[in-house]
């Protein structure tokens, strides 16, 4: 439980100090549509989140979310944002593995077996 805890607490304070930052060499226009897009998906993916952590969420709900929505989300449209959001701070290979860390937490959570 304390190890659920932490997980969710380290990955939304990591989206969390995500969310705020801006580059400063980007068009006004240009960064209202990326932090726009960015909230969009973070939005869902804290939805993800909170489907996987509802006890009530049916098994093949959960399965959905972890093969197919939350990466889908994640990859093509917070990744992207974010990197944009904030270059140099971050790297497409750590963002992955931070998804592969997330992911994984929650089918260990939920004895989901591939």
């Amino acid at each position: 439980m304390k190890t659920k805890i932490f997980i969710t607490t380290l990955f939304l304070i990591s989206l969390t100090g995500c969310e705020k930052s801006k580059p400063t060499t980007s068009e006004p226009s240009s960064d209202t549509t990326i932090t726009a897009q960015f909230e969009q998906s973070n939005d869902k993916i804290h939805q993800f989140i909170d489907q996987l952590d509802d006890p009530d969420t049916p098994q093949d709900v959960r399965i959905q979310i972890l093969y197919k929505d939350y990466s889908t989300e994640y990859k093509t449209n917070y990744l992207p944002s974010l990197m944009k959001l904030s270059p140099g701070e971050y790297t497409e290979g750590k963002l992955i593995n931070d998804l592969d860390i997330a992911l994984g937490y929650y089918k260990k959570k939920d004895n989901i077996q591939c």
